[in-house]
This record gives structure tokens, C-alpha cells and sequence, in this order.
């Protein structure tokens, strides 16, 4: 393992020994069991432009 640190964790103030500054192991195992969501799908509407929008000229030009 990497270097590791020894600091007291900043979310249940306890004694830690971790390669980086955070919450410790335990900390982070009890976050990723209870704000654990799954991935949705989210249904956007299609983009019409506003009624200002002004084509170009030269685009339309015959």
C-alpha cells in the first residue's frame, strides 16, 4: 500500500489510517450503503427555438 496518514476522521471523529485525507473506511462503507441511487433515464423535450430567433438573411436568400 501506499503512504499512508494518520488522522482523525472528520465525519465520526475517530482514529484513521488512510492513503488520503476523508472518511475513514467505515465511514465511507455506511455513505455508499445509504446514499447509494441508481442511474435514470431522463426524457427531454425536443429543442424548438423561440419565436425572436431571426434566420439569416443570407441563408435564406433565392
Amino acid at each position: 500500500m501506499a503512504d499512508t496518514t494518520d488522522f482523525t476522521c472528520p465525519r465520526c471523529a475517530r482514529p484513521a489510517t488512510e492513503q488520503f485525507y476523508g472518511p475513514c473506511g467505515t465511514c465511507r462503507s455506511e455513505l455508499v450503503a445509504t446514499m447509494r441511487r441508481e442511474g435514470e433515464i431522463i426524457e427531454v423535450a425536443a429543442y424548438e427555438p423561440k419565436m425572436n430567433v431571426v434566420p439569416n438573411q443570407i441563408a435564406t436568400k433565392e
